[in-house]
């Protein structure tokens, strides 16, 4: 399955698409498990740009959530999901090198979009995310990373 044919499930969830289905979380989960576990059975054509945003550091079935954030990535590469301009961008870059593996021609037009932005828009962004964004430019060796 290409990674564009993922995006032909935008009538599925998650839970459907990412087996096995996880059991409700906890009572005392905290919001952030809570909502990740909602976002499953969340068709993916109803998922935000936010959404997107909660899912992609919990690395939650990436190979789907991946090109969902990258589709709206390729429109407005510094959009404003949830907490600052460029935070999906941000997100989406320090997926695991493992994710994007699976992923080649989307790290590729998302590294074409990267590579578009003006110097002083990236200089904008927080600390740091320079260095992200020219790491995952770079290509699959500089984006390992401890932990990934």
């Amino acid at each position: 399955m290409s990674p564009m044919d993922r995006l032909l499930y935008l009538d599925r969830t998650l839970d459907e698409l990412d087996p096995p289905r996880w059991a409700p979380p906890a009572a005392d989960a905290t919001r952030l498990v809570r909502t990740v576990h909602e976002l499953r059975r969340v068709p993916l054509g109803e998922l935000s740009a936010a959404d997107l945003r909660t899912l992609l550091p919990q690395q939650v079935a990436l190979p789907y959530v991946l090109p969902l954030a990258v589709r709206l990535l390729i429109e407005e590469p510094l959009l404003d999901a949830c907490f600052y301009e460029g935070d999906l961008l941000l997100a989406a870059v320090n997926a695991p090198a493992s994710a994007w593996a699976l992923l080649p021609e989307l790290a590729a037009r998302l590294g074409a979009v990267i590579t578009a932005l003006p110097e002083g828009t990236v200089a904008g962004l927080p600390r740091g995310a320079a260095e992200d964004l020219a790491r995952f430019v770079a290509g699959p060796a500089t984006l390992r990373r401890p932990g990934n």
